[in-house]
């Protein structure tokens, strides 16, 4: 792919927009989409998704949000068996009742009813009055124990608290239980007495019984149907069978104002471009836009709005070329492969899901974990031992979702990775650079694409010296510029890797040969350049040997040919971060370890200088080092802090904290926003995270168990047949419920607790938005 300067380090511009590379041909139909861009749903329904507003952390797409849990709520085991309990509580007092065994229970009837109704033989109202007391004791039998066992909440939650048409099917069984206990049992006999209360003449006529059977069956209905209301009213039947019944025909009624769908492009066509939103619209149910095109031209069309003198190029573009319009340099639309989920809407990518466990907030039980661009500007950094899932689970989905949103001209990303590390294939980059493989199309610009030796001096000294303790960085900076400085005087370019490694060690050919180049009155300050560093030269202290042994480590056969400073090759600057790109570094971790240690630190350097020059920060800047080991040094740390501020973020993963020098821990833990612990932690790196995270009041419960000692002989005699029998001696519980302030994780649970495939996320916005570490299940 012709870059056309685009990507090289040599003559970028911070104001500089490259030119889009030559799409290729035009098929007849435009191919569809890799990949939906959720499993099961077409573009027009992933558009008119709602994206309900949520805290950081949670999947947005499709989102609804649970409501807090109830402390008061009883659980369902409880519910049940005490409803159970109730009820054969209840039975078993109205059959004492019922049969007698409750002496004196008509005292309170006998009290407010004539004497003579208790005489034998007794009259037929005694009978009558028997019966109303007994149905009035079974109404206050069922009104305690239903309090007692909780009916009402167990019939709302399992009857009322469910859709149609199952919410009607079971309050339609609990209103026939009821009306059976009612009409069809001898619980409530009194319609006995209110048979008794009719007149005669109701019930006889010229030995018919006409009159009898309507007055039954009239009953029946009447106290049926009053059981029945409240069942139906709770059920809401009436509405559930309206919405069954079908619609009568209604006169033609005038059609509706269509509501507004984001599929219907409606910003394009309130700026009074409805011939675009058409292409779009028919391009998107023809199946020829994915949902890349869709955030591609939503992104153009923000940069329109700010410029109006571009709407007329963005109409002509989307009318004629419809869902291939505004594409990105490289031309493609998507991806080769997707492996992770992706709602490019709202710059998510689904990491995992949070289990519904008593540690997971109820709002968050089952929902999709997710991080954005929102998160990863704050940095995030993620440790765990091999095997833990780091690149498979984090790295590979994140680099993914911003190499889409690269294509949507939203991001800039650059992965930095292991050769072989299964981050996408070639294709899905824009530069893929191999140092030390002789295939590499892209070679790495050693200096950033600085063109003033003093900060060119800087980088190379983190590279080569940020990790020596014995080494300061500041005199290894001075010494660096000390050569650079005269050597691009000289040549208009900074030295080779070769040439630098000799100026270090001090040869006196090359330094004789550099002062040669220079000219005495018109160079004269790097005359003095150079004569401070020959003072310095075999001094105690001198930092120019240990940067001269750093340089050889990349001044090898293998990498014979890279780092270029000719413009023989096709050096890759990060200056170039202005532009939405998709960049790959692999390096040679398994052939030369040292040497990818020395280019992960000056590749990290490098993006921190380059984010924060430039000029245009409108694209989301990130780095992505799939091993940062050796790579975190002092310098590094400072420099994550000011990339909030810059619309940038870097991705670091560690097998463990004790890969970074001690002294750095805390600086490092507190330079992030995001920490994600992986299943395998030691109870070392344990600690540090159980600090960072801080502590939490929570409401705890102790209970203590006293020993009951009895005064009566019964009842000591009782203890000890308990005893006797259990084993253990009788006690009560002393129960004391308190509020104490613990960690959010221990070192021990981070430790032991953190099952396979999960990981405890915590994520910090660069507004300040807060999310507690919470389980992630990374496999769900």
């Amino acid at each position: 792919m012709d870059t056309e300067g685009t990507y090289d380090a040599r003559g970028t511009r911070s104001g500089s927009v490259p030119r889009p590379a030559g799409p290729p041909p035009r098929p007849a139909l435009p191919p569809r989409p890799v990949e939906a861009p959720t499993a099961g749903t077409s573009l027009g329904d992933w558009l008119r998704t709602p994206r309900a507003p949520a805290e950081p952390g949670l999947w947005r797409f499709g989102h609804e949000p649970r409501p807090d849990a109830d402390p008061d709520r009883v659980p369902d085991r409880a519910l049940i068996g005490g409803a159970l309990v109730a009820f054969l509580a209840a039975v078993l007092v109205w059959s004492l009742w019922s049969n007698g065994y409750i002496p004196h229970s008509r005292v309170l009837l006998e009290l407010f009813t004539p004497a003579e109704w208790w005489s034998y033989p007794r009259p037929p109202q005694s009978v009558t009055a028997i019966r109303v007391y007994d149905s009035l004791f079974a109404a206050l039998l069922i009104f305690v124990f239903g309090r007692m066992g909780n009916w009402l909440e167990l019939f709302r939650r399992y009857a009322v608290d469910c859709p149609q048409p199952e919410r009607t099917l079971r309050t339609a069984l609990a209103g026939a239980v009821a009306v059976w206990l009612v009409i069809g049992t001898h619980l409530f006999p009194f319609f006995i007495a209110i048979w008794s209360l009719l007149p005669s003449a109701w019930t006889t006529v010229d030995g018919e019984q006409a009159v009898v059977v309507f007055v039954n069956y009239a009953l029946y209905v009447l106290v049926g149907g009053a059981v029945l209301w409240p069942f139906a009213k709770e059920g809401d039947w009436l509405s559930h069978f309206r919405a069954r019944k079908p619609a009568a025909k209604a006169p033609a009624a005038p059609p509706a104002a269509p509501v507004t769908s984001p599929a219907d492009w409606p910003q394009l066509r309130s700026a009074g471009l409805a011939a675009a939103a058409d292409r779009l619209v028919a391009e998107e149910r023809s199946g020829r836009m994915n949902d890349v095109d869709c955030v591609r031209i939503r992104r153009a069309w923000t940069t329109v709005k700010a410029d109006p003198a571009r709407l007329g190029a963005f109409s002509e573009a989307v009318a004629g070329q419809g869902a291939r319009a505004c594409l990105h340099p490289s031309g493609d639309r998507d991806l080769p492969a997707r492996a992770a989920t992706h709602d490019l809407l709202t710059s998510q990518v689904r990491i995992g899901r949070y289990p519904d466990t008593d540690r997971t907030p109820a709002t968050r039980r089952g929902a999709g974990a997710a991080i954005d661009p929102g998160s990863l500007g704050s940095s995030l950094l993620a440790i765990g031992p091999f095997g833990s899932g780091k690149t498979r689970h984090l790295v590979r989905p994140v680099v993914e979702s911003l190499a889409l949103q690269a294509l949507a001209g939203k991001a800039a990303v650059v992965a930095v990775c292991a050769a072989g590390t299964p981050l996408g294939p070639d294709a899905g980059y824009d530069v893929v650079i191999k140092p030390g493989d002789p295939s590499s199309a892209y070679d790495l610009d050693l200096y950033g694409g600085a063109t003033d030796p003093d900060e060119a001096a800087a980088l190379l000294a983190e590279a080569f010296a940020g990790d020596l303790a014995e080494v300061d960085a500041r005199r290894a900076a001075t010494v660096l510029a000390q050569l650079l400085g005269p050597y691009r005087a000289a040549h208009q370019r900074f030295p080779s890797v070769p040439v630098l490694r000799e100026l270090l060690d001090g040869s006196p050919g090359a330094l004789a040969d550099l002062r040669a180049r220079l000219d005495d009155e018109t160079h004269r300050a790097y005359h003095r350049e150079l004569d401070a560093r020959e003072r310095q030269l075999g001094t105690p202290g001198d930092p120019g040997p240990a940067l001269a042994a750093r340089v050889a480590v990349l001044d090898r056969p293998a990498f014979e040919g890279f780092f270029d400073t000719t413009g023989e090759s096709r050096p890759f600057s990060l200056r170039a971060l202005e532009h939405p790109l998709r960049v790959r570094v692999d390096v040679p971790e398994r052939a030369h370890p040292e040497a990818a240690h020395l280019l992960t630190r000056l590749i990290l350097a490098q993006f921190t200088i380059g984010a924060t020059a430039r000029v245009d920060r409108s694209l989301f800047a990130f780095l992505a080092l799939d091993d940062a080991t050796h790579a975190v040094t002092a310098e590094s740390v400072r420099g994550l802090q000011r990339l909030r501020n810059c619309n940038a973020g870097v991705l670091l993963t560690l097998r463990a904290l004790g890969d970074v020098p001690e002294r750095l821990h805390t600086s490092l833990l507190g330079s992030v926003g995001c920490h994600m612990a992986f299943a395998g932690l030691s109870t070392w790196d344990g600690r540090l995270f159980a600090q960072a995270w801080g502590t939490e009041w929570v409401e705890t419960t102790e209970v203590a168990k006293h020993t009951v000692f009895a005064d009566q002989p019964l009842t000591r005699a009782v203890h000890a047949l308990r005893k006797l029998v259990t084993g253990k001696a009788v006690t009560t519980d002393a129960v004391t419920v308190r509020k104490v302030e613990r960690e959010r994780w221990s070192a021990s649970e981070l430790a032991h607790q953190v099952p396979a495939g999960h990981a405890v996320l915590s994520l910090t916005t660069v507004k300040g938005e807060h999310a507690p570490p919470l389980l992630v299940d990374l496999r769900g």
